[in-house]
């Protein structure tokens, strides 16, 4: 297995992993893009919550380019960005719990 597969097996272990203790992410990133909409006046919709995240990451990833960390949680949350983005596309939302 090559450093990049490893990378993304950990990335889908990861949205795995916090899956199951959280649920599908569409509802959490709803939930933060209103208390973010609420803070900067400015309506921010699920998936831009997941793109501003991976955008966290990829700057820390200037600052600290050894860790692996902030590359397998970049790639998680570009991923979710996409799922919430389909689930906003989903009107009868019936893949909630």
């Amino acid at each position: 297995m090559t450093n990049t597969e490893k990378l993304f097996d950990d990335a889908i272990a990861l949205i795995h992993t916090r899956g199951s203790h959280y649920g599908h992410p569409y509802p959490q990133h709803n939930r933060i893009a209103e208390l973010w909409s609420a803070y900067v006046g400015y309506p921010i919709t699920p998936n831009q919550v997941a793109m501003c995240m991976a955008l966290v990451k990829i700057s820390r990833s200037v600052e600290s380019p050894e860790i692996d960390d902030h590359y397998k949680d970049a790639l998680a949350y570009i991923s979710i960005a996409k799922t919430c983005h389909d689930a906003m596309q989903d009107s009868t939302l019936d893949w909630i719990d």
